[in-house]
């Protein structure tokens, strides 16, 4: 995967205690996939947090690598 959501995606411990949000906004990533899964649509999602289909697709890919590279651990009861 292209790790072409550098450009848009920040992580600053000074802004919104160091979650990924939009560069130079305070829009965290974990509110546009929200949005899209709660059925928003990209355009909707562009027009409510005055971003534009680039940013979406950046959250998209940020929150599609972060899961990736999630480790799971079993536990046994």
């Amino acid at each position: 995967m292209k790790k072409d959501h550098g450009k848009r995606i920040a992580v600053d411990p000074e802004i919104m205690g160091g979650k990924p949000v939009i560069k130079g906004t305070r829009l965290p990533v974990e509110v546009i996939i929200g949005g899209l899964a709660g059925g928003m649509t990209v355009a909707e999602v562009c027009a409510e947090y005055r971003i534009v289909d680039l940013d979406v697709r950046a959250a998209l890919a940020y929150a599609a690598e972060t899961l990736s590279e999630e480790h799971l651990i079993a536990v046994s009861d």
